[in-house]
């Protein structure tokens, strides 16, 4: 096997063989939607905005030295509001602008090709004290919403088998599940896109490490899974879009 064929996608050398004036961008084609479109019937659940510094007060500092990979969880569930700060704190938009979006976590061109989906195993409602359906989810960031996907029956059990057998992917309050749709960052830098996306989710998954601390919770980013389960498992088509990341969340 010749490794230096795969190193080649760490190296941003096709750069420079790239014709920047033909991208999809430059020949005036649309700006690809922020976010997926869904019906105005669907399911959703407004989330909790704050101001986030007044509720949870850990320094940067602590949140940085107290980081570590937590892959045991306890029983307690997660709140809605914790939920809702882990969301904004990962791709919550700050400002909409047109065909941008300004998030929390930084963007190649502010491009932002992730979604976020949620399995949801053990939310509670901090309005209601009821627990939140198990199910998948999709965050809508623009009005900072849940969508609810579908339920599943044996959630937790296909969880774990899409990761490889790592018990606590299923065994978490929510797990997320970050995907790709590449076309987004594609429509703006062509060939040169696939380095920076997957330097995107690891911006999001260092949000996500250092909020975890925030409210006491504990995640282990996963990058192990068996694609094409986890694409069949979310709906995905594999192709225009598809899974790249996973981070387990639970109390500890």
């Amino acid at each position: 096997m010749d490794l230096n064929q795969y190193r080649y996608f760490l190296k941003d050398s096709i750069r420079k063989t790239i014709d920047f004036s033909k991208t999809d961008q430059n020949k005036g084609i649309d700006t690809p939607p922020i976010e997926k479109p869904y019906s105005p019937d669907a399911k959703r659940i407004e989330l909790i905005t704050a101001d986030w510094h007044e509720i949870y007060d850990i320094t940067l500092s602590e949140a940085i030295k107290n980081r570590e990979s937590r892959r045991k969880y306890n029983q307690d569930p997660l709140t809605l509001r914790e939920l809702s700060f882990l969301l904004w704190a990962t791709q919550g938009v700050r400002l909409y602008a047109g065909n941008y979006a300004f998030r929390n976590v930084p963007s190649a061109g502010c491009r932002h090709a992730l979604e976020t989906y949620l399995a949801v195993f053990n939310v509670e409602s901090s309005q209601t004290g009821k627990e939140l359906e198990p199910g998948l989810y999709r965050y809508l960031p623009l009005t900072h919403e849940l969508l609810f996907e579908f339920s599943k029956e044996n959630l937790s059990d296909e969880m774990i088998m899409a990761t490889f057998g790592q018990n606590f992917a299923g065994q978490s309050a929510v797990t997320f599940i970050w995907s790709a749709i590449p076309y987004r960052m594609e429509w703006r830098y062509g060939l040169d896109s696939h380095k920076v996306i997957a330097m995107d989710a690891g911006h999001v998954g260092q949000n996500m490490y250092l909020a975890c601390e925030a409210i006491g919770a504990g995640t282990c980013a996963i990058g192990a899974y068996d694609q094409e389960y986890l694409d069949e498992l979310l709906r995905l088509d594999g192709k225009d879009e598809f899974s790249i990341y996973l981070a387990p969340v639970g109390k500890y």
